[in-house]
């Protein structure tokens, strides 16, 4: 049996979170789309679980994790809410199967050898496969070149891929034309999910096809310190 949200949030991060997430909607809406179509994943990672609880009585039900020790933790400290865990970090071979156990969608995936580690660990996980368009050294993904290839590895080995999944060049125009690329690039291969957009580039990501964001700082303020979890 699940509880209410509402019943367990605390009142003011609920007005602060609610705030923040009009005004979400509102980008959503400038960059002419229906805010009902974009699906929101709140990003809480270093957030405390009082903006895990904000959200979810605001009916957002998508939350992001970068580290597997905090979805571990939140995951089992809301188990009494019906959310849902998006891991949105890079993959360490050695975390993957605490991973599976955890989240319901794996994103980032950009490797072969995560693939079929995925695979051996949960038949039908749910992943994203991460393309990086940045060439940035730092930066997480596959190269445009990979992915139809690993889409297919996913897919034989009984992977339910849900889509493609990026973080773009700060530069808007350069943002513009990578998201507008991969929209194309799912739409070639048949995915039905665009995970594009984050706090800074919303606007430009949901007017070139994003059909999810990925927002934290837009939704709960700037990020703090994980000293604690709470």
């Amino acid at each position: 049996m699940t509880t209410s949200p509402a019943s367990c949030a605390n009142p003011d991060d609920v007005q602060l979170v609610a705030a923040n997430l009009a005004e979400v909607h509102r980008r959503i809406r400038d960059a002419g789309a229906d805010p009902s179509r974009i699906a929101v994943v709140a990003v809480t990672k270093t957030f405390g679980l009082t903006m895990v609880r904000a959200a979810a009585a605001l009916g957002l039900t998508s939350m992001g994790e970068n580290y597997v020790e905090e979805l571990e933790e939140k995951r089992h400290d809301t188990s009494e809410l019906a959310l849902h865990w998006h891991y949105l970090g890079s993959l360490q071979s050695n975390k993957i199967n605490r991973i599976v156990r955890s989240a319901d969608v794996i994103s980032g995936v950009s490797r072969e050898k995560e693939i079929l580690k995925i695979a051996a660990a949960r038949e039908g996980a749910i992943i994203d496969v991460q393309i990086d368009l940045t060439r940035e050294a730092q930066r997480n993904g596959c190269e445009e070149s990979e992915v139809p290839h690993l889409v297919h590895v996913a897919r034989e080995a009984g992977l339910d891929v849900r889509g493609l999944m990026t973080v773009a060049s700060p530069d808007a125009f350069t943002a513009a034309g990578q998201f507008a690329r991969v929209n194309e690039l799912a739409g070639e291969l048949g995915l039905r999910g665009r995970s594009m957009g984050m706090s800074d580039d919303v606007e430009i990501a949901v007017s070139h096809g994003s059909t999810e964001i990925r927002v934290g700082r837009a939704l709960f303020g700037p990020r703090v310190h994980p000293t604690a979890l709470t």
